[in-house]
């Protein structure tokens, strides 16, 4: 090997680099690199010193079964880190996601899974972020950001309209191109030119009649050409074996077929050698897919590596403060009665902890599919509040005998993925979708029971997805959505409930009153889908989520954007600093937030926009922009939000692109969707 070969050095230019290494591959070292070795490694090319490149799993740490069975930090649910609407804490959190990776002894994490949450009941909801683009798109855009500053590449997923997980290895997503664009393309368009992640995974299904893997115009023509992708593409693991062959795999753009052995069964170097033998591919056609490859090996500096190495344990305090912020500032304060929260300790003797989440610890093999992440420690909600009371108050098992009683109640991951896979249980968990949206009739009757004995029982969700909670709402005074708040989760919960903390989390999803009223459920062949035909309609079109409840003036149970504080917000006074904006460019949405309280805390400020007048139908409004911002009481900010063009944007499937049309525009800020007290007028000139 040629030691001063231009691939080798660092500091020459990328693609001078990729160019030279490809140059030098022969092409049964090109073919022997696009197909995975095992589980969770490339193959090795020992003439030209090229080190396997490793991945694990994510998106909630560094997953238990592909990092040599360490145990990581286990953070709250990616729903829960949408709810925080916080991007800091997105990208400090992505920093700790690339530095583990790396004490891990891998090269790329298999995440942010950034799939719209498109129906409630969608088994991995708890994985992704929100039913709203922008939302998703800026937080994960943070954590991409945060990942690779520590030359660990992203990896984000499953690309694309994989929203739900029946059938998701056969079904086919059957869309419109608007709302294929607007929507879904949208997220993904927006979290690649703000972050430029280095890797993407294709989806199991197929998209309208064609699996993701051999899809060459979502891989093509719109990864490639319409966003400008430059990342390699690794199908979901197995993914390509229902498709046509290695021929349209490597015509349509994937870059890696993951993993080897059994499950990789289509990009095997026979194959491969077969379909250039027919002439069915060229060269240049593996080159194409295996360049981006090359690129994230140069990029993470797979050959500046020293001898592989890894930690078994990462413990770091550090680390879980970080994950306990992100649980802390997740937790949704969904109903608060009189005031009821914080909890007065001192006011407090006997407080009873019960309900089937009290105790149970999520991070267990397996428990909730891929995502399943092992922490070396884990706090229960008991643990913690135990310990946070236990020099006050006294722990008791009665709720009859308890001055105030926490029920925590809610979902699971199934008992673990293969028991999911095996008999349908019911829970968060990847490989199945829930089927019901309300509670187990168990815990309905738990709530009624514990209500009756001391009516001053305080509901906690602890859960993945949005949960119909109509049958019980009214007999309780305080719910509080903690989400699966990770490993120090108990802790957090704690200091949330008794005011250490004030509660500044926001529905990054619409909770409907019932199912029925949900978009993706008008209908079966919405959701699940037409399990005959083996597709999926996606016919709710452009009005995914609170969209839909917008349009038709349906009232949820709780809006999206929708989240309670210890304390008071008061909006005025909004502005934008251009009346007129012509072309390109950006402009500043100002809003004056006070907080009217007495405790401090944080709001989120929202900013949504609604065209007045339109050649094609919208949406009344969208969001557009956030800010989060912190407040102590009395204390008054002017909050400032700068937006572009785009905030104007519909696709226009006759020109086939994003347009903007000249008019009036209207922009709404507030605390939710459907709390929305300012608003301005802009006109908008092509």
């Amino acid at each position: 090997m040629d030691k001063n070969a231009k691939y080798l050095d660092p500091n020459l230019d990328l693609e001078k680099r990729v160019n030279d290494l490809i140059k030098r591959l022969n092409i049964d070292e090109k073919i022997t690199l696009i197909r995975g070795k095992d589980f969770w490694t490339t193959n090795p090319i020992d003439r030209l010193e090229i080190p396997s490149f490793g991945m694990t799993d994510g998106p909630l740490g560094v997953a238990w079964h592909s990092s040599h069975w360490g145990k990581h930090t286990r953070f709250p649910a990616t729903i829960g880190l949408a709810a925080t609407w916080n991007k800091e804490l997105a990208y400090k959190m992505g920093e700790v996601l690339g530095k583990e990776t790396k004490l891990a002894g891998r090269h790329q994490i298999l995440g942010p899974g950034v799939n719209i949450i498109r129906s409630p009941l969608c088994g991995r909801n708890f994985e992704y972020l929100s039913e709203d683009p922008i939302l998703s798109s800026n937080i994960a855009s943070e954590l991409v950001r945060g990942i690779q500053s520590q030359n660990i590449a992203a990896c984000i997923k499953h690309y694309i309209t994989n929203n739900s997980e029946t059938k998701r290895m056969k079904i086919s997503t059957e869309i419109s191109e608007r709302a294929f664009q607007e929507i879904y393309v949208k997220n993904y368009m927006r979290i690649i030119k703000k972050s430029d992640p280095w890797g993407l995974m294709v989806c199991y299904n197929k998209f309208n009649g064609i699996y993701g893997p051999e899809n060459k115009y979502i891989l093509k023509d719109i990864l490639r050409d319409q966003i400008g992708f430059i990342g390699h593409v690794t199908s979901d693991w197995g993914a390509a074996r229902n498709t046509s062959g290695a021929a349209a795999c490597i015509k349509a753009g994937l870059s890696l077929e993951m993993p080897g052995m059994l499950l990789g069964r289509v990009l095997t170097p026979k194959k491969v050698q077969k379909a250039l033998d027919a002439g069915e591919i060229v060269e240049e056609d593996i080159n194409y897919i295996l360049k981006p490859l090359l690129r994230t090996f140069m990029r993470v500096g797979l050959f500046e590596q020293e001898e592989e190495s890894y930690l078994k344990v990462t413990d770091i305090p550090e680390h879980q403060d970080i994950a306990q912020q992100i649980a802390e500032e997740s937790m949704v304060l969904l109903k608060n009665d009189s005031d009821i929260l914080p909890l007065n300790l001192k006011a407090i003797k006997k407080i009873a902890i019960i309900g089937p989440n009290a105790k149970k610890k999520f991070g267990k093999p397996f428990q909730g599919g891929s995502s399943a992440v092992i922490p070396p420690r884990f706090i229960t909600p008991y643990n913690g509040i135990k310990r946070y009371v236990s020099k006050s108050a006294e722990i008791i098992d009665d709720p009859k005998d308890a001055d105030i009683t926490l029920l925590i109640i809610g979902l699971d991951h199934g008992g673990g993925f293969f028991k999911t896979l095996l008999f349908k249980t019911e829970g968060d968990t990847e490989g199945s979708d829930r089927t019901h949206y309300g509670l187990p009739q168990k815990q309905i009757k738990l709530i009624n029971e514990t209500v009756a004995k001391n009516p001053k029982t305080i509901i906690i969700l602890i859960a993945g997805s949005p949960i119909d909670c109509s049958d019980w709402y009214d007999n309780v005074p305080a719910i509080l959505n903690a989400w699966y708040p990770g490993m120090m989760g108990g802790n957090a919960l704690a200091r949330v409930l008794f005011g250490e903390v004030n509660p500044s989390g926001k529905l990054p999803v619409t909770y409907p009153k019932k199912i029925q009223d949900h978009p993706a459920h008008k209908s079966k062949k919405r959701f699940p889908g037409d399990l005959k035909e083996m597709k999926i309609y996606f016919d709710e079109g452009i009005f995914v989520g609170y969209r839909y409840f917008d349009k038709h003036k349906i009232e949820p149970f709780f809006p999206f954007g929708f989240g309670l504080s210890y304390s008071e917000f008061e909006l005025s006074n909004i502005q934008s600093d251009k009346s007129n904006l012509q072309g390109k460019g950006n402009f500043t949405i100002s809003v004056e937030v006070k907080n009217t309280g007495k405790i401090a805390g944080a709001e989120v400020i929202q900013i949504y926009i609604g065209d007045d007048e339109c050649s094609v139908e919208r949406p009344p409004k969208e969001l557009q922009g956030f800010e989060k911002v912190y407040l102590n009481p009395g204390e008054k900010k002017t909050v400032s939000i700068t937006l572009d063009d785009s905030s104007f944007e519909f696709y226009s499937e006759k020109e086939k692109k994003f347009i903007s049309e000249s008019g009036s525009f209207t922009i709404w800020a507030g605390t939710s969707s459907r709390e929305l007290p300012l608003s301005i007028k802009i006109n908008y000139l092509k």
